[in-house]
């Protein structure tokens, strides 16, 4: 299972090291891990590393691509004018990673809010659907996107030198074949009505339904977040690590102050289209999904 983590050296955001080498690797649902790629705070911003620095009505601090800020209960507006620079460059950084990683991706890439995440991922309370310390892949019941990936970069920022902890699973194409089988028939009726209710954002295909059954029937099932192949991987403070989500499968088990970036691509503008979760799907089923 050690080989779902490629492990990559060197410490510049804009020059990865084996970029080239590393796309399949990615596209394969594997997660690279940077251990010497380190976001550098500025003066004052470790300041700014405290729970309390997030809205208690807010699971995270967002940016998004406009500049406005979201989720911060920041003690004043010089405060929360820094939160938004020491996120603004974050977000550069990690944009940087990823043109360099894959240079064929940057015309296609739809950027995403990014987000900063104070608190304590072990004292979370939540559902067990809303629980990221069981393993699953990423889907959203009201955002379905039709095939559309979800690639995210994250760093420890963690000042007291606390891993983030996460567990790493087996690849998509293993557990779709354990999970499909147990989905529940998509309904073209229901996802008509969601869109009429506005539970969902648009229309819901039938790779999202699937998603969400895979996403659900992992997280559902305590046999197999015991006992299914996976690995725990404790990413220690000042480095940094980029998947997939919707297809390398993960559990965020601790951690405290995390930064994160989430960029969105077709699924045709990946090297190897043929890699992604969509398509892996389609060959399973025998047909289209969106």
């Amino acid at each position: 299972m050690n080989d779902r983590i490629v492990t990559v050296p060197g410490n510049d955001w804009a020059k990865p090291a084996s970029a080239q080498a590393l796309v399949p690797e990615l596209e394969a649902g594997k997660v690279l891990y940077f251990p010497e790629l380190r976001f550098e705070l500025l003066n004052g911003e470790a300041a700014l590393l405290r729970d309390d620095i997030r809205s208690p009505k807010s699971r995270n601090i967002s940016l998004r691509a406009d500049g406005q800020i979201a989720g911060a209960a920041a003690a004043d507006t010089d405060e929360e004018r820094r939160l938004a620079a020491m996120i603004s460059r974050f977000r550069i950084q990690a944009c940087a990673l990823i043109d360099g990683l894959a240079p064929s991706y940057k015309p296609a890439l739809r950027l995403a809010p990014t987000s900063f995440r104070p608190s304590q991922v072990a004292s979370r309370v939540q559902s067990w659907r809303a629980d990221d310390r069981r393993l699953h892949v990423d889907a959203f019941p009201s955002r379905p996107n039709h095939g559309e990936r979800i690639l995210r970069v994250f760093t420890n920022l963690n000042p007291a030198g606390e891993p983030r902890v996460w567990r790493v699973g087996e690849s998509f194409e293993a557990i779709a074949q354990r999970f499909v089988p147990r989905a529940k028939p998509y309904a073209a009726w229901q996802a008509r009505a969601l869109r009429a209710l506005r539970v969902t954002k648009s229309l819901r295909s039938e790779y999202d339904h699937l998603m969400l059954q895979l996403h659900d029937g992992m997280k559902g099932d305590l046999d197999y977040q015991q006992h299914s192949p996976q690995v725990t991987m404790p990413f220690p403070a000042g480095s940094t690590w980029v998947c997939y989500s919707d297809q390398a499968s993960h559990a965020v088990m601790a951690g405290q102050f995390m930064m994160e970036q989430t960029l969105h691509l077709q699924p045709q503008a990946q090297v190897d289209p043929q890699a992604s979760p969509l398509a892996i799907l389609e060959r399973q089923l025998g047909r289209r999904l969106t």
